[in-house]
């Protein structure tokens, strides 16, 4: 008995810490949000939250309330979905929030890319030199230029025929402006070592068109990856891409192209000076890429499709498109030059800006998360108050809590393509909730310190491709009485949205 004892107290004190990290033990303090474990230990709800994010939420929120905690995989996530109070949560002090530590974590296990200390502030800085303002400037050209050759590469050849062409709405949009953001941003294929300028075209357009068949293997695979559930098949299929992006990628292939982007540039060489791997740089390459790509042609996708589906949308739009073509003093004509498609041209289009932004409320789903580094009070606007516990994690889905809330957007569900325009064709910024001002009325590209860097730049893909398609193509739904497909379900909390099935689609030059 004597040898016995020890042996059963290790053993129950194993059985004690075990159940402790199951979170068997934990219990909602006084001051605390609702707390739900879920029935499964450890993992509580997260396989229903997987399932169907949106509906799970929704489920705790008319069971306890704008704020709650519920255990998914081991870790407790206190979810905020009053709008009124996102300002606690986006202006918390980096102390107490932390978005550094979950996004490092998930860089790592998706693209192989070992953060460091002050990345996510170069990345800052170098996107409001190139990705914004003045700097945009240069990036919209360099847009113009490759969606041109990708779109308009026939005009003028024996196959520019006035046939209609047949394609998936979204693979087509997505395609495209993949290839031309990837362009822009890494640089096209050198004219001397090409043979002259339509020979890099052409290998710029063959290549973009490899890159982007393995970017959407890869970008299919992306949610179970990121959730880390890929079984060992598709692990080694991730693990084949990654490498791939990084060798297309390499530091030292980039550098032997013409054009390479500022931001892409300028990312490179504050890695270097900071000591980096080269190795790792090319990884981080891939970061960006995705960060930069990834949810912009779904965007496209939803964009055109919703214009499609609602004609006085689309009339509204492609009047403003054409007004702003003629007031820049061209005009497309068969034979005529192309049309320079400047960001001072882009500035004026507030219709579209709407359509755009409408688009994204009803197709754009982040989840906002932070480590909870610090036991803090979580004050809300109506002056409730709850405690959160350092360890925690912190959440926000604004798809639920605000793009769909009817008191903030009345009939939430339906695409208005002025919903953000005020009477009088200005920006509506004004949405209420309880008779009070909603500041974060819609947030496609987060919030604070995780707000998208690269936001105004993406807004810029998207309608220049919507204004190019509109200046130089007819198109039309294969059926127009086709519904609208459902969202992917899988992909929620990854931004963009993806649709379950494509849209058939045909379309031909104007002239």
């Amino acid at each position: 008995m004597g040898v016995l004892l020890p042996i059963l107290l290790a053993l129950f004190a194993a059985l004690i810490g075990g159940l402790y990290l199951l979170g068997v033990f934990r219990q909602r303090r006084p001051g605390e949000p609702p707390l739900d474990k879920g029935c499964i230990p450890w993992l509580g709800h997260v396989l229903e939250f997987r399932r169907d994010t949106l509906k799970f939420l929704e489920r705790m929120k008319q069971q306890y309330g704008d704020v709650f905690t519920v255990q998914l995989g081991g870790f407790y996530f206190t979810f905020l979905q009053d709008p009124l109070s996102f300002g606690a949560f986006v202006k918390e002090s980096r102390g107490k929030l932390d978005f550094n530590k979950f996004a490092r974590h998930l860089v790592h296990r998706v693209f192989g890319y070992v953060a460091i200390e002050g990345d996510h502030q170069l990345l800052q800085t170098s996107s409001n030199k190139h990705l914004k303002g003045d700097g945009l400037e240069v990036m919209t050209q360099a847009m113009t230029s490759n969606l041109q050759n990708l779109m308009l590469h026939n005009v003028g050849s024996a196959a520019d025929q006035r046939t209609w062409v047949e394609d998936g709405l979204f693979m087509y949009s997505y395609n495209i402006v993949f290839r031309a953001g990837y362009l822009s941003l890494y640089g096209n294929a050198p004219h001397k070592s090409e043979g002259g300028e339509e020979k890099a075209k052409e290998r710029d357009r063959a290549e973009s068109d490899a890159l982007f068949s393995e970017f959407r293997k890869y970008d299919q695979l992306f949610p179970n990856l990121a959730y880390g559930v890929l079984p060992p098949r598709q692990k080694m299929e991730a693990e084949r891409l990654k490498s791939l992006f990084w060798d297309t990628l390499a530091v030292q292939k980039v550098k032997t192209r013409d054009n390479i982007g500022g931001w892409v540039w300028d990312m490179q060489q504050a890695l270097d000076e900071k000591g980096v791997e080269e190795s790792m740089i090319d990884r981080y390459m891939l970061v960006l890429l995705w960060a930069s790509q990834g949810n912009t042609g779904p965007s496209a996708f939803w964009l055109l499709l919703f214009l499609m589906k609602h004609p006085e949308a689309m009339t509204a739009v492609r009047e403003e498109v054409d007004k702003v073509l003629k007031e820049s003093g061209q005009e497309v004509q068969h034979g005529g030059p192309l049309i320079n498609l400047t960001r001072q041209m882009l500035m004026k289009t507030p219709i579209l800006d709407s359509a755009v932004e409408e688009t994204l409320r009803l197709t754009a789903a982040p989840l906002l998360t932070r480590a909870v580094l610090q036991d803090l009070t979580l004050k809300m606007a109506d002056g409730r108050e709850y405690l959160i516990r350092k360890g925690d994690r912190m959440s926000v889905f604004p798809y639920s809590a605000v793009h769909l809330d009817p008191e903030v957007h009345p009939d939430p569900h339906s695409f208005k393509y002025d919903r953000f325009l005020n009477p009088d064709g200005s920006k509506k910024t004004d949405f209420y909730k309880g008779g009070k001002r909603v500041k974060y009325y819609n947030m496609p590209w987060g919030a604070g310190v995780s707000m998208c860097p690269g936001r105004f730049f993406a807004t810029n893909e998207l309608k220049q491709f919507v204004f190019l398609m509109l200046v130089y193509f007819e198109f039309e739904l294969k059926n127009p009485e086709e519904k609208i497909p459902e969202i992917d379900f899988k992909r929620w909390g990854f931004g963009s949205m993806q649709p379950v099935r494509d849209v058939q689609f045909q379309y031909r030059l104007k002239y």
